[in-house]
């Protein structure tokens, strides 16, 4: 017999209940995801390529567009899958896909609060600036951010392992997220919610201190130049950044941080799938679209690469 209280596979009911709908999901879907992927990745070759953008603060935005990259293929291509299939069975996947979901999750906000820290020496700090904030600096702050939620997703990913699953194994997502798991749990979860909290206050809340001290000093600073046109200029630096901080952190800190209860299943689908499609789809525009360093270096690329296709 089948031990009902560890199954072997999971069930996603991912949007099932719009019944035969949901098919037309998948064409708008499929071309946000591969419109996210080029975007970021386009972002992620220029960084790489073109010496002009080898500065700390495109060298964490590439690191940030690689993670936007890594989320939605994390997710995303096994909602696509599901959306046509009538069989969603997901077996060890599960927690292969809950770990490294949360795990770069955690990162991208340890990198966006290394973002933050990069502007607040920029434009506080700006004679030290290239001590402050040298190559191996950033390939520290940038390692600690990948390595630090990898290493602390492993004792939460095999807690979930080890629950008793005896409500059934069917979750109401579309993909393995933490509260539908745990809701088919009899298992005691009290701790488990606890450390939850603890993981949150640690990648969430944390960086999002961080951040938010960094542009209390930077606005400070900004107040106290004296011509509107550099202010305007140290500002715009700022901007997108600022727009992909209220984001990301508006969206999970709703879905968790503040108590589950707080909002149904199906709103908790409708803000993942935001975080998850919508806003890896946004960001490189986010990122670019008042950035005239980025734009004429793309440019640049774009004409260089023409001159190479005419010479053929």
């Amino acid at each position: 017999m089948a031990n009902l209280s560890h199954p072997s596979e999971f069930i996603l009911l991912g949007f099932s209940p719009l019944g035969e709908l949901q098919i037309l999901l998948y064409g708008p879907f499929l071309v946000l995801y591969l419109l996210a992927f080029i975007g970021n990745t386009v972002i992620i070759v220029m960084v790489f390529v073109d010496t002009h953008l080898h500065t700390p603060m495109y060298f964490f935005l590439g690191n940030f567009s690689l993670l936007e990259i890594l989320v939605t293929m994390t997710a995303v291509p096994r909602m696509l899958s599901d959306l046509l299939a009538s069989h969603r069975v997901i077996s060890t996947g599960c927690m292969v896909q809950f770990y490294f979901y949360f795990s770069l999750g955690s990162t991208s906000f340890l990198i966006l609060s290394d973002m933050a820290l990069d502007r607040f020496v920029a434009i506080c700090h700006p004679l030290r600036y290239g001590t402050l904030m040298s190559g191996a600096v950033c390939a520290r702050l940038a390692g600690a951010a990948w390595a630090t939620p990898f290493l602390a997703m492993v004792p939460t990913v095999l807690s979930r392992v080890h629950l008793s699953y005896c409500h059934g194994n069917i979750i109401n997502h579309f993909f393995c997220d933490n509260a539908p798991l745990l809701q088919l749990s009899c298992s005691d979860t009290r701790l488990l919610e606890s450390w939850d909290f603890v993981m949150a206050l640690a990648f969430v809340l944390s960086s999002f201190l961080v951040t938010l001290i960094s542009y209390g000093y930077i606005v400070s600073t900004v107040l106290h130049i004296p011509s509107a046109s550099g202010r305007r200029k140290a500002f715009s630096t700022c901007g997108s950044h600022l727009t992909l901080v209220f984001i990301g952190y508006s969206s999970t800190i709703f879905l968790y941080v503040l108590p589950g209860k707080a909002h149904s299943v199906e709103v908790n689908k409708t803000v993942a799938l935001v975080t998850s499609i919508l806003t890896p789809f946004l960001n490189p525009f986010i990122l670019t679209l008042r950035n005239e360093t980025f734009k004429a270096v793309l440019r640049g690329q774009m004409q260089r690469l023409k001159g190479l296709l005419q010479a053929l």
